[in-house]
Formats: C-alpha cells, sequence, structure tokens
C-alpha cells in the first residue's frame, strides 16, 4: 500500500472513498459524537439504481442552485469536475483520522491521522488538488469480506443537521456501487467518531482481473450534504496492482 503516515485534506477525506467498489454500506441513524455501533445498532443501505427516465446530466447539476442527494443519485457516470466550491463547506467539517481493520482478523490494514497543526500546508494546497486522492492497493483488497472503518472528524461553530454522504462508484462506465450514509447530528465545536461495517459482496474472478488490469479506471465520487445540500464533493481513483 503506498500511502503514506502524513495526511493533508485530499487524503483523508479520499479514504472514506477507499473501500471501492464492492461495498454494502452500514450507518447508524444518529449523532455520531464518540460513539462505537455494534453489528445490531447498523442498518443496511441498499444499492440506489434509477430509472433512466429519471437521469439528469452533470452539466444539469453544476448549473443548479442546490444540489440533493436525489439528484446526484440519478447520475448515470463518473462526474468530470466538482458539483460544488470548496467554499460551500461553510459548517467547516474537516476529517482528521481514518482507520480500517479486517473484522474477520481485527488486523489493522490502514490508519492515518492528520497533523495537530498543518494550517501553512492547508493554505499553500491549490483548492481543487484538496478534494482529489489516488490510491493503489494490492489485489489482495478486492477480496476481503468484512471490513471495518472509523472516521473521526471535527466540526466547526454550527450545528450540522442531517450530515450525509452519497458514494458512486464506477469501473469505466459501469456503476459498481452507490451507497448512501446518514451521519446525523453532530453539535458545533464537536470531536465525532464512528465506525461503519462494510461486507464485501463476491467479486467475479474475470471482474477481478478487469479492476487490476486497468489501473485507476475505478473510480468514485463521494457527495456530503447537510440538510440536503451539497456542502462538499470529492474525487478518487485506485488501482489494485501494487
Amino acid at each position: 500500500m503506498s500511502v503514506g503516515n502524513s495526511l493533508n485534506d485530499a487524503a483523508l477525506l479520499g479514504c472514506i472513498e477507499l473501500l471501492t467498489a464492492r461495498r454494502i454500506g452500514h450507518f447508524p441513524k444518529t449523532c455520531c459524537s464518540d460513539i462505537d455501533f455494534t453489528a445490531e445498532q447498523l442498518f443496511m443501505l441498499s444499492e440506489v439504481r434509477p430509472e433512466p427516465s429519471e437521469l439528469v446530466s452533470e452539466a444539469e447539476l453544476r448549473a443548479a442552485d442546490v444540489v440533493r442527494p436525489e439528484d446526484v443519485l440519478r447520475l448515470n457516470a463518473i462526474t468530470q469536475d466538482y458539483l460544488c466550491k470548496p467554499s460551500a463547506n461553510v459548517y467547516d467539517i474537516e476529517f482528521t483520522r481514518f482507520k480500517i481493520r479486517d473484522l474477520d482478523t481485527d488486523q489493522v490494514l490502514f490508519e492515518i491521522e492528520k497533523p495537530p497543526d498543518d494550517a501553512s500546508e492547508r493554505e499553500d494546497q491549490p483548492a481543487e488538488a484538496a478534494r482529489y486522492v489516488r490510491y493503489r492497493f494490492s489485489e489482495d483488497f478486492l477480496h476481503l469480506k468484512r471490513v471495518g472503518a472509523t472516521v473521526e472528524f471535527v466540526v466547526g461553530s454550527k450545528p450540522i443537521n442531517k450530515f450525509r454522504m452519497v458514494e458512486r462508484h464506477f469501473f469505466k462506465d459501469r456503476l459498481l456501487k452507490s451507497f448512501d450514509f446518514e451521519f446525523g447530528f453532530c453539535i458545533p465545536n464537536s470531536k465525532n467518531t464512528c465506525e461503519h461495517i462494510y461486507e464485501f459482496p463476491h467479486l467475479s474472478p474475470d471482474l477481478v482481473k478487469e479492476m487490476v488490469e486497468c489501473p485507476y479506471e475505478t473510480r468514485s465520487d463521494s457527495f456530503y450534504f447537510v440538510d440536503d445540500q451539497l456542502i462538499m464533493h470529492n474525487k478518487a481513483d485506485y488501482s489494485y496492482d501494487g
């Protein structure tokens, strides 16, 4: 896994996306602040595939005043550009730590934490670069069965209602999965920790082979909403030939 131990905004936000192409998501409908959740407290989120008549174009969404979850769920391709500006994050949501573990062995597969003081790094980094990350993994990652992902994030001075993340994963022009997670309510100036559980479906050998042979053609969009309005959009692509 060719990912360093230091962390900028792009790397950590992108880490939430790195369980690509195969996950069935679970997430609690509750306040996330410093809570650990058992399997019984998690609910399964199903894939959403809109009817062709409901599909919208990326250009239409970029021109819209407000982008809502149901809008991005209708997209039938990876976006070519961002659907909101970095300044749309008026709630100052910042992801600070991410860890994934194999639930079958309890082995920590990946852990990364943002340094406590990296303001100068954020100022020097172009805004668009802070929203994109590239990952390289080995093929073994595609054969995991169950993974727990712990994410830590802080929020600013405003309360956050209905914090929600929609992820869209594509391989080439094929929609692999669409996931919909609700973080719930977050109090102002809080640090929040949640673990979500992913149970991976079986991937056919042919699909695994093609994904390994086509590095960075597996891509994802992560859309973040507060009160059903888009406030953050991050992108990532993935290779499995490491």
